[in-house]
């Protein structure tokens, strides 16, 4: 009964991060819109989106051991609420007419700073809350709200901006951190991990944090070669909304994004209902692969149901990639480290997609240049590129034995790969 109980209060949190996800997802596509009308440069949008990544990267580390020492729905409701700030303060200058890219970007900068807290906190308290029987089912949840700002926000945001313009997507935005902190303070008497009253030194916990992500093998290896698929799925993120930007209309790209992410759901919805039970090392090698072949047919031309058909099949995959990954590193950490870990993790992995978005733009618009093509074609040849490489780094990670072995949880497993 307590599980069922838990994992209730973990659906009433649930709710407030789908909430949060689509308040995020239309300020997303209403400044990247935005940016790309007044400048026509995919270099300029993916600035923005660099800004937007880089605190949570580099604060990830430092928001993990902080979930692991205090308390934890606490630090979500301090991340999600003081990141409205820089909501406001985007607001104030397009209100007062100074919205030059410089604005937006320190705008953006100050909300991700604050939301740099919720990631590893996030996955951290679900931990606390469910047994590891749930966690698979959790894991296609929260899969399911990520999916919220590609599937719904897109939609919503392309109608809305032909009624009226970004600025009204933001202030939706900074209502919805109203709902989300009411969700989690709502579950905060849960049953959790309470962090120790005696805190040991912040670098004894990144130590620690570090030995935990490194223990076993297969982890590291998940981690680099997860870095890698980052830089290369980093591109079409950044580069789908030049490239349809292009040759359509905002509301032809909401929709279109709108198709491409239900494939997310539909495979989110039947991983949040049964769970994966096994083979999780071959289901994220295949799963990886079919996202790097979607991308090459992705970009092949200008046809619209052409990009949704392939983008409904790479969305399709990325739950099930990320199911495995979330799994078979969350049996293999102990639970009272997992803030440190996934705050590791995240800044480790992610780090791929610091270079996607300060090269992926910049290369389109070269490419767009030197063979005097609009930038759309050129954002679509750097995703075609980058979906053959992916497939290729997909391929090589169904080689190594230690992530297979992975799937023994806190097992004793060997040290050794395949190679």
């Amino acid at each position: 009964m307590e599980n069922r109980t838990n994992y209730r209060k973990f659906l009433l949190l649930w709710s407030g991060e789908f909430v949060s996800s689509i308040g995020s997802g239309l300020t997303s596509f209403g400044l990247s819109v935005y940016v790309f009308q007044k400048t026509g440069s995919a270099a300029s949008m993916a600035l923005v989106a660099l800004i937007a990544f880089l605190p949570t990267l580099l604060l990830g580390p430092l928001a993990g051991v902080l979930a692991d020492r205090h308390d934890r729905c606490r630090l979500m409701m301090i991340g999600d609420g003081m990141s409205a700030i820089g909501l406001v303060y985007i607001l104030t200058c397009m209100f007062t007419g100074h919205d030059e890219l410089i604005h937006i970007c320190i705008g953006v900068l100050i909300s991700a700073v604050f939301s740099s807290l919720l990631e590893p906190t996030y996955r951290a308290l679900v931990t606390d809350m469910l047994s590891k029987d749930e966690y698979s089912k959790a894991s296609g949840m929260m899969s399911i709200a990520g999916s919220a700002r590609y599937l719904i926000s897109p939609l919503i945001a392309g109608f809305l901006l032909t009624v009226s313009d970004v600025k009204l997507l933001i202030i939706i935005d900074a209502c919805t951190f109203i709902l989300t902190m009411i969700c989690i303070a709502s579950v905060r008497n849960s049953r959790m991990t309470i962090p120790e009253k005696d805190k040991e030194p912040f670098m004894k916990s990144f130590k620690e944090g570090w030995e935990a992500i490194t223990e076993k093998r297969g982890i590291t290896v998940l981690i680099a070669v997860s870095a890698l698929m980052t830089c290369f799925m980093g591109a079409i993120q950044i580069l789908v909304e030049p490239m349809i930007l292009d040759f359509q209309t905002s509301k032809v790209l909401g929709i279109a994004e709108t198709v491409c992410a239900s494939g997310m759901l539909v495979s989110s919805i039947i991983i949040g209902a049964v769970g994966l039970k096994r083979n999780f090392a071959k289901i994220l090698s295949f799963s990886l692969t079919l996202c790097g072949l979607s991308m090459i047919g992705f970009g092949v031309r200008e046809d619209i149901y052409v990009i949704c058909i392939f983008g409904f099949l790479f969305f399709f995959m990325l739950p099930f990639a990320n199911n495995c990954l979330d799994y078979l590193t969350r049996i293999n950490i102990d639970p009272s480290k997992q803030g440190r870990a996934w705050g590791l993790i995240g800044f480790l992995s992610q780090l791929g997609y610091v270079f996607a978005y300060a090269l992926a733009g910049v290369l389109a618009d070269r490419i767009a240049q030197a063979r005097n093509i609009g930038v759309g074609r050129g954002a679509a040849i750097v995703i075609m590129i980058s979906g053959v490489l992916l497939a290729l780094s997909a391929l090589m990670l169904s080689t190594f034995k230690s992530v297979k072995e992975l799937e023994k949880g806190d097992k004793d497993v060997k040290e050794t790969d395949s190679k």
